[in-house]
């Protein structure tokens, strides 16, 4: 992408990477395991929503601020940011593999819708150094950027909602044929969050440095 390019075509390859975007693996584990908490294929829907909004909303908050008033995140507040990732995987993950009294599916209402937009808040912030810096390589002009952010995010936000209510169908048609099949999925995609969350910890806190004395970090 240059900046000849029409708007336009700025905008549609904006919605095709937040698309993209959604699909990344961490993004895709957490929402697995959120998702594995209900039965309803709706209700996973709203949490796919949830979780979009909240990284919309941290991913265009700071990437705009770097864009628009050059804001500068130095590599130690941007592995804490990929950081805190970690550890919201760790938590959704230990949610599900801990015991559930009488084993019931838990059906998310209000608080859940919550704690997933939480999450997403989480993973926006962490990823939006990344896409602020390849949109200040793409687009010079201010507008046009934060337009692309915006469509970017609300590609992710459609790309979440797909995966969740994907995710949702062979789930919820699991849990109703298969004795135990709650417990089981719940179980199965918490030890999933959580091992990935241990490999992130490791990989940020030492491989990138957040815990050493000379932190090494390329936003991605």
């Amino acid at each position: 992408m240059t900046t000849t390019m029409h708007p336009l075509a700025i905008l549609w390859l904006g919605l095709v990477l937040g698309l993209r975007h959604a699909a990344d693996p961490d993004h895709v584990v957490a929402i697995g395991a959120i998702t594995a908490r209900t039965r309803r294929v709706w209700q996973a829907t709203l949490l796919g929503i949830a979780w979009g909004a909240g990284h919309t909303l941290t991913l265009f908050v700071v990437a705009s601020g770097i864009i628009l008033f050059g804001w500068v995140v130095p590599p130690r507040l941007g592995l804490g940011m990929e950081f805190c990732v970690a550890v919201a995987l760790l938590i959704v993950g230990l949610v599900n593999v801990r015991p559930h009294r009488h084993d019931r599916p838990f059906v998310p209402r209000r608080g859940g819708s919550w704690r997933a937009f939480f999450v997403g808040l989480v993973h926006g912030l962490a990823g939006s150094a990344a896409v602020a810096l390849l949109v200040l390589a793409t687009v010079r002009d201010p507008r046009w950027a934060c337009a692309y952010l915006l469509v970017f995010g609300a590609g992710t936000l459609l790309g979440m909602t797909l995966i969740t209510t994907g995710l949702a169908l062979p789930l919820a048609r699991f849990a109703h044929h298969w004795n135990g099949g709650d417990r089981l999925t719940r179980v199965a995609t918490g030890g999933l969050s959580v091992a990935m969350g241990l490999w992130l910890v490791y990989q940020i806190g030492w491989n990138d440095g957040l815990f050493l004395a000379a932190p090494n970090w390329t936003p991605r």
